[in-house]
């Protein structure tokens, strides 16, 4: 697998981690959450020579999806979400598009998964898992054979997805986090949607003990 992380300015003053997931057999490739700065982001696809077959979006916020609809038009790709993603898609209000001083814009999501669907690109396989929390519609995307996961902004270094938005639950993100992302692997590597990386053991600690991050 090859795997690309770019990191996006946004409006909002923190830079959103897009990702660029290929196969290297096949050059089947998944952009997950485009930002914005899309010239960036198919610059790495043309490096890459890829066959861009997914663009997958964690949720449904502005700092999220700036670039989704240019991507599309210019490189090709299905958009994939969760459905109640797809339906936040279409409420300003809850992408906080309006309130973070952007054009509303409309993006059809063309298809719709659930928790426990399965993607593919080449011969990596992805499980969508459904983690409410941040918004309703949250997701990660789970790669048990490349041990890691796609948190967006459920899963953060030593901390979770703030709740005080649209939509936000804290007792549905602690549910998420603690009754399903904590039961993956420890070794697994949590690529998040902001900030740096983590692993799921170094994480434990805060959701199942009440204790600090381990360094």
């Amino acid at each position: 697998m090859i795997l690309k992380e770019l990191k996006i300015s946004t409006w909002v003053g923190d830079v959103t981690n897009c990702y660029i997931v290929q196969d290297e057999n096949s050059k089947e490739t998944m952009v997950i959450d485009p930002a914005g700065d899309v010239d960036k982001i198919i610059e790495m696809l043309n490096i890459l020579k890829a066959k861009l077959k997914y663009i997958y979006l964690t949720h449904c916020h502005g700092d999220h999806i700036g670039g989704v609809n240019e991507l599309k038009e210019k490189y090709g790709g299905k958009i994939i979400a969760h459905r109640i993603t797809a339906e936040n898609l279409k409420n300003s209000n809850i992408t906080l598009r309006t309130y973070m001083g952007l054009n509303d814009v409309t993006i059809e999501v063309d298809s719709r998964v659930d928790d426990k669907d399965l993607l593919h690109i080449g011969d990596l396989e992805f499980e969508v898992i459904y983690t409410p929390g941040h918004t309703s519609g949250g997701s990660c995307l789970y790669c048990e054979t490349e041990n890691l996961i796609f948190s967006g902004d459920t899963l953060f270094r030593g901390t979770w997805g703030r709740t005080d938005v649209p939509t936000g639950s804290f007792e549905d993100i602690i549910n998420s986090i603690t009754n399903k992302l904590m039961l993956l692997p420890d070794e697994t590597i949590v690529y998040p949607g902001h900030g740096k990386s983590t692993m799921i053991r170094e994480e434990k600690p805060i959701y199942l003990e009440l204790k600090p991050r381990l360094l």
